[in-house]
């Protein structure tokens, strides 16, 4: 791989040269693989830091290769599907902390977004046998740190398996269907605090820490499955919408020498709140915990002595809005450790004393950390990804524990991301831009430098050299005295002189982004798609998305739909100002919160959107989840007038535009309610839409067929409603537009 200078990236991707560049992107093309990218599958670090482990597909078959760092050539296969009398393929690995025993997952299937069921094998080594856990499909199987046992899930209760007996003995008894759960999450959780397996071993393995879930007061939730049979059935599980009863949850830990389970009890009295993370320290008998309350404004970090069960405070945050929980606490030989926090104004790394004193604050600046990728015990260094250049951009940064000697160690403008090997010698970077496909490359972790290439998307970016596309112009548009974050993209023909419809794309959820200089695939495909059909396409980051402080983030507190709407109506009547942008016809889209917006803007921004297509959207925020909605918005019964004043659901009388809405049946995340009650509303107020559903499909809407369909549809909605072929020669269009390229 050759790493592009920007010359080489205008000849590929940004310039419109007609000889070279004569095919539209089709959508057919966007869906069926023609712009795949290369990757890289489950890369792992091994102990020894100068190799790592990938998983790949050879001839129908899986395996897991090392290869060195260094010479970047294959070291060893570990095991191969082929080998395995009892395995046709696996789909995962996970390697015991010594690396002689290796979890193979087969049979995997999703639960929810990220919790899954499947059948696991313990791959031996150094015997190159394989030992079955479980005959029944369980969920997040675990060594324990001697990789003697494995701790697991099945039917909401929490098992052990001994490797060296083959006993399996239950630690939990009471768990039950949609009432108990031990040890895995809840619907919410998984969700909103990306948490999965809610169990811990502790250091020497003889102690499980778990989280404990009643649900059975939260209220149900039932979706029809439609299917090929002739009866639908029904999933029904606990889904507590904002302002509903939560599951009461308790930490516990298990002893396995005395095979007892005992409760934490802390000295503070919590009432309905949340445990979003345990973790254990480097001593066996120190457990972290994190406590946060229902609102979310205030977190607790706890120390447990698991003999004694006493907690000792150590850290204890609070704000005016929200507290975002990460995993970002690392423990340190001495058991001081390394935490994140907004408390500044922007997300910076803290190194505290075991008790939970302050030794000092590492990073410092008008800018946020985005990653924490670890820390190097040999040369007291911390390593983290940032956007000290640039809100949009991604850098890889070293310093210091003691916060000097700041390093940066990638070189490219655009997104960074880093796999650091085991000892901090190496980083595998995935680099990408807005015209650069992916590329990995290993770098040296001290001083940055590139060492060899590993893989590139060279054949894709030659291969995209012979479409016509766009360069995706990144700029800033101030907007009700902010200066925001924008991208376009034009038609590759672009002339000034005529007008062009607007179509504008938006996400707009709290700390997100969508104005990023990085790869963006498949939706990126399809604004050139629209590029070429003589749309002017948008994408502005209002207030309430990330990246650029807390106070710019946290504005929209208690008023989801109010800022975010103003800002995109207001900039669209600015770049409606543009001589080249019909005012008369301005769109816009988005998906889930992107979808609630859309929706909203076309509503209340009746004299300025012509069209909107929304996709799976929000439209009252009381019937969404309770740990996202009341995180920004407390609950309906505190702030009933920040609800209902911002749902689109209730200012569907002043639609006049046309207006697309989609759905899939089987979303377990933003139910089909949302849609179904807005479509109600829209007739009782004789108001016209166009709508679509799709059967059975979650909130990805995709599978077959389907996402093909669903841009066809999309499409075909813009063309109908927007009409790019309404192009004409401007003459006398004042202008009074700033843009800060």
């Amino acid at each position: 791989m050759k790493i592009f200078n920007s010359l080489v990236l205008l000849v590929f991707f940004v310039t419109a040269l007609a000889s070279a560049q004569n095919k539209n992107i089709t959508l057919e093309e966007i869906w069926d693989g023609t712009f795949r990218t290369e990757r890289m599958d489950a890369l792992n670090s091994m102990n020894n830091g100068q190799q790592y482990s990938v998983l790949n597909y050879v001839k129908g078959a899986t395996q897991i290769d090392t290869y060195d760092y260094k010479t970047l050539s294959k070291v060893n296969t570990i095991v191969n599907s082929v080998d395995l009398s009892d395995i046709d393929s696996f789909s995962n690995y996970t390697f015991s902390d010594d690396e002689t025993k290796v979890l193979l997952a087969t049979n995997v299937e999703s639960i929810f977004r990220r919790s899954t069921l499947g059948k696991f094998y313990v791959y031996d080594t150094k015997t190159k046998s394989t030992e079955l856990v479980s005959e029944e499909k369980i969920q997040e199987p675990t060594f324990s740190p001697d990789g003697s046992k494995i701790a697991y899930g099945f039917n909401n209760n929490l098992f052990v398996k001994d490797l060296n007996t083959g006993d399996t003995s239950q630690i939990t008894f009471d768990g039950d269907k949609n009432k108990i759960i031990n040890g895995i999450t809840d619907w919410v959780y998984e969700e909103e605090f990306s948490l999965v397996r809610a169990f811990e071993w502790n250091a020497t393995g003889d102690k499980i820490a778990f989280i404990r879930f009643d649900e059975t007061n939260v209220p149900e939730f039932s979706m029809d499955v439609y299917g090929q049979q002739l009866y639908q059935t029904q999933t029904v599980f606990k889904y507590p919408k904002a302002g509903e009863t939560n599951s009461e949850v308790s930490l516990h830990i298990y002893d396995l020498g005395t095979k007892k389970a005992q409760d934490v009890k802390l000295d503070k009295a919590y009432s309905d709140f949340y445990i979003p993370r345990i973790k254990w320290s480097n001593d066996a008998n120190v457990l972290s915990a994190q406590y946060t309350n229902r609102h979310q404004n205030e977190l607790d970090l706890w120390m447990i002595n698991a003999e004694t069960l006493s907690g000792n405070l150590v850290l204890a945050e609070t704000d005016k809005a929200y507290i975002d929980v990460t995993f970002n606490l690392t423990f340190l030989k001495d058991n001081s450790f390394i935490w994140t926090s907004e408390k500044d104004g922007w997300n910076h790394i803290y190194h505290y004393a075991k008790n939970g004193t302050l030794i000092n604050q590492v990073t410092l600046g008008s800018w946020e950390v985005t990653n924490y990728y670890g820390y190097n015990q040999k040369t007291k260094r911390i390593f983290y990804q940032s956007t000290e250049d640039g809100s949009i951009n991604r850098s890889i940064y070293s310093i210091g524990l003691n916060g000097k000697k700041k390093q940066r160690l990638t070189k490219n403008t655009g997104t960074n991301a880093a796999s650091f090997s085991a000892d901090f010698t190496y980083f595998i970077n995935t680099f990408s831009s807005a015209t650069s496909p992916p590329e990995y490359t290993l770098n040296n972790a001290k001083t940055g430098n590139l060492v060899k290439s590993i893989k590139d998307n060279d054949q894709l970016s030659q291969k995209l050299s012979q479409y016509k596309t766009s360069e995706k112009e990144f700029s800033t548009l101030n907007v009700n005295g902010n200066d925001l974050n924008m991208w376009t993209i034009k038609p590759a023909n672009f002339d000034a002189n005529k007008i062009y419809p607007l179509f504008m794309y938006q996400y707009s959820g709290p700390g997100s982004q969508q104005v990023a200089n990085r790869w963006n695939a498949a939706n990126d495909y399809w604004y050139q798609h629209l590029a070429q059909q003589g749309y002017i396409v948008v994408c502005i980051d209002g207030r309430g998305t990330g990246f650029k402080g807390a106070d710019f983030k946290k504005v929209t507190q208690n008023e989801l739909g109010k800022y975010e709407v103003e800002d995109q109506i207001t900039a669209a009547k600015q770049l409606g100002k543009l001589s080249y942008i019909d005012d008369s016809n301005i769109g816009i889209w988005g998906w889930s919160y992107g979808g609630f917006m859309s929706s909203n803007a076309l509503f209340k921004g009746n004299d300025t959107f012509s069209m909107a297509i929304a996709v799976a959207p929000v439209t009252s925020w009381r019937y969404y989840d309770s740990i996202y909605t009341e995180r920004y918005m407390t609950t309906p019964q505190e702030n009933a007038s920040g609800y209902d004043e911002n749902s689109p659901i209730n200012h569907v009388d002043k639609l006049k535009g046309d207006f697309l809405l989609i759905h899939g049946t089987g979303d377990d995340n933003v139910h089909v309610q949302n849609t179904m009650l807005m479509v109600d509303a829209l007739i009782q107020a004789d108001k016209q839409f166009e709508w679509m559903i799709y059967p059975d499909k979650n909130h990805g809407i995709y599978g077959g067929n389907t996402r093909l369909h669903l841009y066809k549809k999309m499409t075909n909605f813009i063309h109908d409603h927007l009409g790019a072929n309404r192009n004409i020669k401007n003459v006398s269009k004042e202008e009074d537009v700033k843009i800060k390229g």
